[in-house]
């Protein structure tokens, strides 16, 4: 599986082709910090899956590399979005990505739950925390780039748009992701020492470097309160001391509010 992470090295949106578009533009131009940290916790989220969980901890890269290895794929991923599955670049980095994910123990069903956490949790982490909430536009976008994203890569949509029946309901957009996610969450989130070193590799590692100095010591604290009750339970996290959520939860609402009223004078 693929990691993500920080997005250096990104090209600005310009005239991608089928991909100019409200997702794009949210993605790389309105929320680009709050779509990293969301992107960051999708990542996060396949860890739970013990079957993934596996394939990453196999190769070494997350343990040993995780943030090297997370910023060369988070460059990667926003490239698809900002240039399109489509354009010279998006196909030669499905070609790798077909390349590297062309192994017995990476199933179809695998790779869909994880470009599934990777479209609807930076929209979620939006709602949740940014200056606005993701309008019915961007999300019909991000729906229209997960289907090409799972096309170009041999996926069957059927899957990801099936409800919590097992069905596949016309229509049914980003919320059958959703649904489909959230019941294949339920079947398949379980502990495993595989889960539990990646994610111990990832709020040491990535999330440690990103803060300042005195915080650092505070990382897994940080990171764990922004983990729901499901995840925590199948990466075997403590629930975050209740001063390290008051202080994250205070810390994302001043930034929300300090940009609302930024975005409210510039467009004045």
């Amino acid at each position: 599986m693929t990691e993500i992470h920080g997005t250096d090295g990104t090209r600005a949106l310009g005239d991608a082709p089928g991909t100019g578009d409200a997702f794009a533009r949210l993605v790389l131009e309105t929320m680009p910090e709050e779509s990293r940290v969301g992107l960051t916790l999708g990542f996060v989220r396949t860890f739970g899956i013990p079957g993934i969980a596996r394939v990453l901890h196999s190769t070494g890269r997350m343990t040993d590399e995780p943030r090297g290895r997370a910023k060369a794929t988070g460059v990667a991923m926003f490239a698809l979005i900002g240039q399109g599955v489509a354009s010279a670049e998006g196909r030669r980095i499905v070609e790798g990505l077909r390349r590297i994910h062309d192994r017995p123990d990476i199933t179809p069903e695998l790779m869909r739950y994880v470009l599934a956490c990777f479209t609807v949790c930076p929209l979620r982490f939006i709602d949740d925390h940014g200056h606005r909430a993701v309008t019915d536009e961007e999300r019909d976008a991000a729906y229209a780039f997960h289907v090409s994203l799972s096309e170009a890569l041999g996926l069957s949509e059927d899957a990801a748009d099936a409800d919590t029946e097992g069905t596949a309901p016309g229509g049914a957009g980003l919320a059958g992701v959703e649904r489909w996610m959230r019941a294949y969450e339920s079947r398949h989130f379980a502990p495993s020492p595989e889960g539990g070193a990646l994610w111990a590799a990832t709020s040491k590692g990535l999330l440690a470097a990103r803060l300042p100095r005195p915080l650092a010591a505070l990382a897994p604290a940080v990171a764990a309160s922004l983990l729901d009750q499901p995840l925590r339970t199948a990466l075997r996290v403590r629930r975050a001391p209740a001063p390290v959520r008051a202080l994250v939860t205070a810390a994302l609402r001043a930034r929300a509010r300090a940009r609302r009223r930024r975005t409210a004078r510039t467009t004045a």
